[in-house]
């Protein structure tokens, strides 16, 4: 099936958990992990440039010093002195109309190369089959991933009016490409053929069969009823699913309490909500999760537990409803379960049981750490009791962690001055020293021309590696707006991929030809990208992937200072700069492969595992220094600000390991059932699964699990990615320890058998090839099963 493999929006589920909205909190999940084993005591400083050859004081100034950023870039606003050079350097775009004629002049190139791939009859034609089909796929998404990005961040109403309608026009004409057999047809006589098989690299063969294994899952060679049932359980699904996230509501959206009952919360957060002494809460509101970690009343305490853990009626409904469609759409295509039809060809796993298995494995060895942390909650309950507490009641479990957590902060060594020492600018400076010492590349700050960017704020940065040269393009969006999306992303606007010769001269032709409407290209090269940069290194022509980052950081000094970044907001630059150089590194010759368009359950292990690089002593010897007086970062301040985090790591564990299951169970064949029951399914997997106290019966949280519509059945990644990611940190980078964070070799390692493959090399085999483990090469139940092993207790706990 002919589609965007993977959505040029790359949000992945950590991201969306590290929205703005939680910039003053913990995260949900684990906090940077790799500092657990470090002495805070004998830390390595280092605030030397990487490479001595090159001067990155500027990287930092254009982030940190808005005057010379000013003087750095070329007026935004006099677009009309000089070319329009087009969004991205895409001639198309320099206007809203622009979209269109883009979007136009895609469909009439597919089109062509469509009847090529049709009236395909020779050999050489099967041979060329597949890459004309990933170049059929690029076209496509030249159109879908730019329309995708602009039509959500682009401040014009106009320019995202018109990219709507770009992405409409390509998305139908791709529904109709998908609702033919011909191109399966043809994809499956080539795969057929030995001789075009031997002829394809190991990339090419990896691409056919996604293309196969996609076009198997569209139904196309279903009856036409069977096919038409396929489509409407479809939109239903989506419908369903849209109403499920965007709809849901507790049972009772209101609490009433005497104020008197509210004492241990911080009375200026409740006093919004009373009214002639009686708090009118509401029951899904920030202040009601504080209440759950504050008040001292447990009966208050109780009652807040469970409206917030009980979802309407309506929404239970819905959820039921999309579950039972999801159910019928597997069956109709073949499949027992909507998590085989999900997990079989684009993850790691392949099937619900080796998730089963993974989870499972991953449940027995974090019950003996969650049973630690249980017993220090009854030894904290008991002390205040000035008693033994022989129960925990759920009610319990936020506010004797954060009377906990509350006396470890009242004993730090320091102050939490750590924004001080994360000024955005010497963060991005440390990322670049970061990636030249592990892959040899580094971020350059290019000026912009007249319509390059969507604002003022963004800047440009060049990849560049000391081998290969200019190899990627970044565009950092990182400042707060008001009409800005709240979440931290990373888009992929155009993958990398090979230009053939033949795509050269026909854009020569093209371009002679002057269509009306189209734009001029300086050179046939620039014509085949539409004026977007290429590489021309080794004798081929590659697109250089374009990569836009986006974050909603505060300018928090003025004006003219820097801004200052949190720790998790200096954790979620790494985060999302670890999906962009997955990006950088997977320069591969088909774009269907190329970067994070590889299985859905690895492509978060990259990012994940700079989440420990941002806590190794060593990386932040770097760059982390006060933005004021240039003091080097002390570390223990570090060292005590994930004692708190960490603390009850296995509990946080647990709870995404039980809702890893319920998603599991959700999505196996059990909505058939006519008397499916979510909320029994729920209880239920608590209690044989956890540790802590199990909701009680009369809650249903299921109905506020909006991750199930987006992440049916594969919600079990992020740990899987969690645990994949801490090993690779042990083995292939030691821990942090002896400098091994910033040690080439290790880098090389990682790059040379994991990241560069994107997804044209089993993930199975990247994996295994980088930690050098045979036991994970197949990829089987017994493979997840040891993954799921690898839980270990970390040093932050008292």
């Amino acid at each position: 099936m002919i589609k965007t493999i993977r959505s040029g929006l790359w949000t992945c589920s950590r991201c969306l958990r590290q929205a703005s909205r939680t910039r003053h909190q913990k995260r949900w999940l684990s906090s940077a992990p790799g500092a657990a084993q470090l002495d805070a005591s004998h830390v390595p400083v280092d605030h030397t440039s990487s490479d001595l050859k090159h001067d990155d004081s500027l990287l930092r100034q254009i982030f940190d010093s808005p005057p010379t950023f000013k003087d750095f870039a070329r007026p935004f606003s006099k677009v009309g002195a000089r070319e329009n050079v087009g969004l991205f350097r895409n001639k198309y775009l320099t206007s809203p109309q622009g979209f269109l004629i883009f979007a136009n002049v895609t469909i009439n190139r597919a089109q062509k190369l469509v009847h090529k791939v049709l009236n395909a009859s020779t050999l050489e034609d099967y041979k060329a089959l597949v890459r004309d089909l990933d170049r059929l796929s690029d076209l496509l998404c030249r159109v879908l991933d730019v329309s995708d990005f602009v039509r959500v961040t682009h401040p014009d109403e106009k320019i995202q009016a018109a990219a709507s309608q770009a992405w409409s026009l390509v998305y139908q004409y791709m529904n109709q490409l998908n609702t033919a057999t011909g191109l399966s047809d043809q994809l499956g006589k080539a795969l057929a053929n030995p001789e075009v098989m031997a002829s394809w690299s190991e990339e090419e063969q990896t691409v056919a069969n996604l293309l196969q294994q996609d076009f198997m899952k569209s139904a196309i060679h279903l009856p036409k009823g069977s096919r038409d049932r396929f489509v409407d359980l479809s939109q239903r699904i989506s419908e369903l699913g849209s109403h499920f996230v965007q709809d849901m509501q507790p049972e009772q959206r209101f609490l009433d309490f005497p104020s008197s009952k509210f004492y241990g919360m911080n009375p200026q957060m409740a006093r919004r909500y009373i009214r002639g002494g009686v708090i009118h809460l509401p029951t899904m509101s920030p202040e009601a999760t504080v209440a759950l970690r504050t008040v001292h009343d447990e009966d208050t305490r109780k009652a807040i537990y469970y409206a917030t853990r009980t979802a309407s009626g309506r929404s239970i409904n819905i959820l039921e409803a999309m579950l039972k469609s999801r159910a019928e759409l597997a069956n109709l295509s073949g499949f027992e379960s909507y998590g085989q039809m999900a997990l079989h060809d684009k993850m790691m796993a392949k099937t619900p049981e080796s998730v089963h298995q993974f989870l499972l494995a991953l449940s027995k060895h974090n019950a003996p750490l969650v049973e630690e942390e249980v017993a220090a909650l009854l030894r904290e309950k008991g002390s205040k009791q000035q008693g033994t507490a022989t129960d925990l009641q759920p009610w319990d479990r936020d506010y004797y962690m954060e009377s906990i957590r509350s006396s470890m902060r009242s004993r730090r060594r320091t102050a939490d001055f750590l924004a001080a020492y994360f000024s955005l600018g010497t963060v991005m400076q440390g990322l670049s020293r970061l990636f030249t010492r592990l892959y040899g590349i580094r971020f350059i700050p290019r000026d912009t021309l007249p319509g390059e960017t969507w604002h003022p704020d963004v800047r440009r940065l060049d990849v560049v590696s000391d081998t290969d040269g200019h190899v990627a393009v970044l565009y950092c969006d990182l400042f707060y707006r008001v009409d800005k999306a709240p979440n931290p992303a990373h888009f992929t606007v155009r993958c990398s991929r090979e230009i053939s010769e033949s795509e050269i001269q026909e854009a020569a032709e093209r371009n002679a030809a002057g269509i009306e409407g189209s734009p001029q290209f300086e050179s046939p090269i620039d014509a085949a990208n539409d004026g977007m940069h290429v590489s021309q290194k080794s004798g081929s022509v590659k697109q250089l992937p374009t990569i836009a980052l986006v974050c909603d950081f505060e300018e928090k000094q003025g004006r003219d200072g820097p801004a200052l970044l949190d720790y998790y907001q200096m954790e979620t630059l790494f985060h999302e700069m670890g999906h962009a150089i997955h990006s950088i590194l997977a320069r591969t010759s088909l774009q269907n492969v190329s970067g994070t368009r590889c299985a859905t359950d690895f492509a978060e292990l990259p990012s994940t595992l700079m989440e420990h690089f941002c806590a190794d002593p060593t990386v932040l010897g770097l760059f982390a220094r006060h933005h004021l007086t240039d003091e080097p970062l002390p570390y223990e301040m570090v060292v005590d600000k994930l004692h708190v985090a960490r603390r009850f790591e296995a509990s946080d564990r647990e709870n995404q390991i039980i809702l890893a299951m319920l998603d599991q169970q959700y999505h196996s064949s059990l909505p058939n059932q006519d008397k499916f029951d979510s909320t029994e399914i729920y209880l239920d997997i608590q209690r044989k699964f956890g540790k802590l106290p199990s909701d009680p019966r009369g809650t249903r949280w299921q109905g506020f699990f909006g991750h199930l519509f987006g992440y049916g059945s594969t919600y079990y990644s992020y740990l899987f990615d969690q645990v994949l990611s801490r090993r690779v940190w042990q083995v292939v980078f030691s821990a942090g320890q002896n400098g091994a964070a910033l040690d080439r070799a290790n880098g090389e390692r990682l790059k040379e058998n994991l990241l560069k493959w994107g997804g044209s090399r089993d993930p199975w085999r990247c994996l295994s090839d980088a930690l050098q483990d045979e036991h994970l090469i197949n990829g089987d139940e017994k493979a997840m099963r040891l993954v799921g092993s690898w839980v270990v207790k970390d040093d932050f706990h008292d």
